[in-house]
């Protein structure tokens, strides 16, 4: 039994974090439903690299995240669609949305009229900045995030900055960060018997992802500065080899003496203590830059950590997903000619692994709408009244 088995989340969000929180919960067993606006529909399922896809509301950005859930269209700004997820709600655990602060509040879906029905739901709200503050009116993006916290000045190098990290980062952090939080009230409730509501900001995520330069400027005052790929030991740094970057990691004290002793500077490793090493880090790395240079990437990689010192080449994302420690890790779902196609979709499942029991894939992503009629059988409507909602732009 998978740990959210019996639980049951309504998810209305869209984009990236919210439906990637849901997605974490529903790859281990919990019963997800996917909440879309029939005339608006989540605008990732047009995003993806493949427009055939994108034209069908499948788009790979969509998913990524989709499998396991089930899939309703529901209108929320009409009353009759406020009353169903009413009726959803009394028989559900989580519910999950990251509309604009206080806009679902404003048509009577706010915590406190949907805990009405349900005392016991988790009630998870995502927003840019959190529900209260100057900011709490704004909307944003992940890379409007990285650019408000600071991320952004914090990348780069020191000729080219701020730069934006390449990947979403803030988004699937934010929804890692919300699947921890919903779990966590899952387990507090089972010992209160009583719900929670939760206010997700993806703002707070971005601090706490620099957690460490947070607490470093507001002791001594200095801020971060972006330092490309360097770092202030010399161990810690990329370097360029015979045919390729390495990134090498020797960072404690018996790392730094192990890697100096392999390149024959006895001296150099004896000076172990932090303050040695970051007075010598310029003279050390310059050392190090040329003696790498002797050797491929592949060689200092294999030398480095046959000797226990962190060291890999830098590889570009295909050589990741060939590498065949990732087939070990079990971290992909194929699901074979995909929509009758004769292409194989790969997506990642969770960014760990249990002794059984754990994060699995059971169903496809959902088509728009598939399981809609299917849901509203199961709180007791009947043909006509679907077609009746059909016809009223309901679903």
């Amino acid at each position: 039994m998978r740990p959210f088995e019996g639980i049951k989340i309504i998810d209305a969000t869209h984009v990236l974090a919210g439906p990637f929180a849901a997605y974490q919960m529903a790859v281990l067993g919990a019963e997800v439903i996917k909440i879309d606006d029939p005339a608006n529909m989540d605008q990732v399922r047009e995003q993806g690299p493949d427009n055939e896809l994108n034209s069908s509301g499948m788009g790979t950005y969509y998913l990524t995240q989709a499998s396991n859930k089930r899939s309703m269209t529901l209108n929320l700004k009409s009353k009759m669609g406020r009353n169903i997820l009413h009726k959803l709600i009394k028989s559900s655990d989580v519910f999950i949305e990251n509309f604009r602060a206080g806009a679902l509040t404003k048509i009577g879906l706010g915590y406190d009229e949907l805990k009405k029905n349900n005392q016991n739901l988790i009630y998870c709200s995502m927003t840019a900045f959190g529900q209260e503050g100057p900011r709490s009116n704004q909307t944003a993006y992940d890379m409007q995030i990285q650019a408000t916290s600071g991320l952004m000045c914090s990348t780069g190098t020191s000729d080219v900055n701020p730069i934006k990290v390449g990947p979403p980062v803030v988004d699937y952090a934010t929804g890692s960060i919300a699947a921890f939080a919903i779990a966590s009230a899952l387990f507090q409730r089972e010992k209160t018997k009583t719900g929670q509501y939760i206010d997700q900001s993806m703002f707070d995520v971005s601090m706490m992802l620099m957690a460490a330069d947070v607490t470093n400027y507001l002791w001594s005052g200095i801020p971060p500065k972006p330092s490309g790929n360097d770092h202030p030991f010399s161990g810690g740094r990329c370097y360029e080899t015979e045919d390729g970057l390495l990134m090498l990691g020797a960072m404690n004290r018996k790392q730094h003496k192990r890697l100096f002793l392999l390149i024959n500077e006895p001296e150099i490793a004896t000076e172990t203590d932090a303050v040695s090493r970051l007075q010598n880090s310029e003279y050390q790395s310059n050392l190090l830059s040329e003696i790498l240079k002797s050797e491929s990437s592949e060689y200092w990689e294999n030398y480095f950590q046959d000797n226990h010192i962190p060291a890999t080449k830098v590889r570009p994302l295909e050589d990741a997903l060939n590498d065949p420690h990732l087939k070990n890790r079990g971290i992909l779902h194929e699901f074979p000619n995909f929509l009758g196609t004769d292409q194989t979709l790969s997506v990642p499942i969770a960014a760990f692994k249990y002794n059984h029991d754990g994060p699995r894939i059971d169903s496809p992503p959902p088509q728009l709408g598939q399981h809609t009629k299917e849901i509203l059988s199961e709180i007791g409507m009947d043909e006509n009244e679907i077609k009746a909602l059909q016809a009223q732009k309901v679903i």
